[in-house]
Parts: C-alpha cells; structure tokens; sequence
C-alpha cells in the first residue's frame, strides 16, 4: 500500500511539474514581441568607380531585444557589385541603412566587418552581415526595409540604391523605453495657479531681503499717512 501511494504521489509531482513547464513556456511566447519576417529580392542600383552596375540580392533582415532597443541583422544572400581588381583581406567596408517605418520613420545605420578574405577581381562581392542599434521612441508596429548600401573599397566608394520600391522585410511590434507617456496635466479649480511667493532668481537670503524691503516700505507709507492724518486734526483744533 505504501509502495502504491508513493507512486501515485511521484505521478502527480510529475504532472505538477510539466503544468508548470508548459505555463512558464506560453509566458515565454506571450511575452515575446510579435514579429513576421520575409526574405525580399532588393534590386540595387550601383554607382561604381567604372561606372554603373546593377544587381539583385535576396535580403533578410532579423531582431534581437537587447536592453531598451533591438538590434538589427541585415543579411545578403548574393554579392551586388564587383572589382575589377583584386581587393586584398579587410580591403572592404561596407554599411547601410535600414528604413524603419509605421509607429515611427527613422533610418538606422548598420555596418559590417570587412572581407576576412581576399575577393578576386571581377567577382560578386559577398556584404559580410550588417548590424546595428535601433532603440524605439514610439511604441506600436514598426516595418523595417533594406536601404542605401555603401561599399568602401581601396580609397574609392560605391553607392547602391534599391530601385524597385523593396517590400519591408521585418514587421515587428516595438516597447518604447519606459512604455509611458508624461502626465497630462490635471484640470484647475478656478483658482489662479500663480505661485504665492515671489520667484526667487537668486539665493534666498535675496528673497527675503527683497520681501522685508518691500513690508518697510508698506509700514513707513501707513505710518507718514496716520501721522498726516493727526497733524491736520491738530491744526483743525488750534485754529480760532
């Protein structure tokens, strides 16, 4: 009998526990941020230092929660541009911008580390991932879209421009650091919101100075209109 009840015990201890696990797990999922992500064929239009190129790369663009903000990954499934030369081990810096649009319109620099190796001279060159910091001020959904990418190569720079109006390739829902907004401020009672003392622009011994000049002077006119007041009482009486 012992036996049994010990092992009806552990059977409900176990179920207890994958309750719990299954409960803390949907907390997970619930309290991740909603997102949908698509990889989007962006066409870029290069200017070259050998003049105009163009080409198509599927680019994917992921979002980590970090801290306050979200850090963004953009990644290119295909080279966009070549050289006609050789470019050497870390000969090559590229960077970017992302277009954040929806809750807010920003645009976010992301930058990658250069080519860790050397790229043959009229090949595809392969955009190292790109990454960047986009700290939101405005909660809601926010899409995010490839933009402008720069390639600096051996002192010279090439610019590519998407030209076929990119879908967005992230849609995420955004927490704005502090998810509040300031107090509005509290309708008055009719009465003056005036403060009752005198703004002090400098230190308080000025202040009070100021308000003690200011009682002396008020007694000194009562004081000259009383002692006015009885001289003429006075003269009223000594008058034959």
């Amino acid at each position: 009998m012992a036996e049994g009840k010990t092992k009806v015990s552990d059977r409900k201890r176990s179920t207890a526990l994958a309750l719990a696990s299954a409960a803390a797990a949907s907390a997970v999922l619930l309290a991740a941020p909603a997102a949908h992500a698509d990889v989007i064929d962006v066409e870029y239009n290069c200017q070259t230092p050998i003049g105009d190129k163009s080409a198509v790369s599927p680019i994917d663009i992921k979002a980590v929660k970090e801290g306050d903000g979200y850090k963004l990954t953009m990644s290119f499934q295909k080279g966009v541009s070549s050289s006609p030369i050789e470019l050497g081990k870390g000969a090559m810096s590229p960077s970017a911008a992302i277009l954040a649009d929806g809750a807010e319109k920003v645009s976010v620099p992301v930058s990658g580390a250069p080519n860790s190796e050397a790229v043959p001279a009229n090949t595809p060159i392969k955009i190292t991932d790109l990454s960047g910091t986009y700290t939101p001020k405005k909660s809601g959904k926010v899409t995010f879209t490839a933009g402008v990418l720069t390639i600096k190569a051996m002192g010279t720079t090439t610019t590519c421009t998407p030209g076929n109006s990119p879908k967005p390739s992230l849609e995420l829902e955004v927490t704005a650091a502090g998810g509040a907004k300031d107090p509005a401020p509290q309708p008055g009672n009719g009465q003056s919101s005036a403060p009752s003392t005198l703004p002090q622009t400098g230190p308080a011994e000025s202040a009070i100075a100021l308000g003690t000049l200011g009682a002396t002077v008020v007694l000194s006119g009562a004081a000259g209109v009383l002692w006015l007041t009885r001289r003429g009482r006075q003269a009223q009486r000594t008058r034959p």
